[in-house]
């Protein structure tokens, strides 16, 4: 339930009182319990964003979906509007830096497998031929 709907269902029960005072204290419980979870979010959410920040790597997966977004995505819907992401400029670069090694870690592997696959081909076969050795019987 959202904290401005419990707040108003807290304010019209304060005005009737005569409803009962245990429901009124059973949505105030609620509500705090609410703030409390949204404080401990928050707090958990910028704590992530500061341990995260310098130890990015360039390489690894920038984003991993919840069970939730998983579900989302699965779900066929109606065409939505895109919605524009808020991005700071320092976050902005450091999602262009990490395409751009991706798509350079790409371009080097599928580099390496045409030229390994060229050079087998054409190559000279990997241990050189061993001079013979001398015999004992003098032949």
């Amino acid at each position: 339930m959202k904290l401005k709907n419990l707040r108003k269902k807290i304010r019209r029960l304060e005005k009737r009182l005569q409803e009962g005072p245990k429901r009124l204290a059973k949505l105030k419980e609620k509500l705090k319990a609410a703030e409390a979870a949204k404080a401990l979010k928050a707090a958990r959410k910028s704590a992530g964003r500061a341990a995260a920040a310098p130890v990015a790597k360039p390489s690894a997966r920038v984003e991993k979906k919840s069970p939730v977004q998983k579900a989302e995505a699965k779900k066929p819907s109606a065409k939505k509007a895109k919605r524009k992401r808020n991005l700071s400029p320092e976050r902005r670069a450091q999602l262009a830096a990490a395409m751009k090694a991706r798509w350079a870690a790409k371009r080097a592997t599928e580099a390496n497998t045409t030229s390994a696959s060229s050079d087998d081909q054409h190559s000279a076969p990997e241990s050189p031929p061993q001079p013979p050795e001398s015999r004992p019987d003098g032949i």
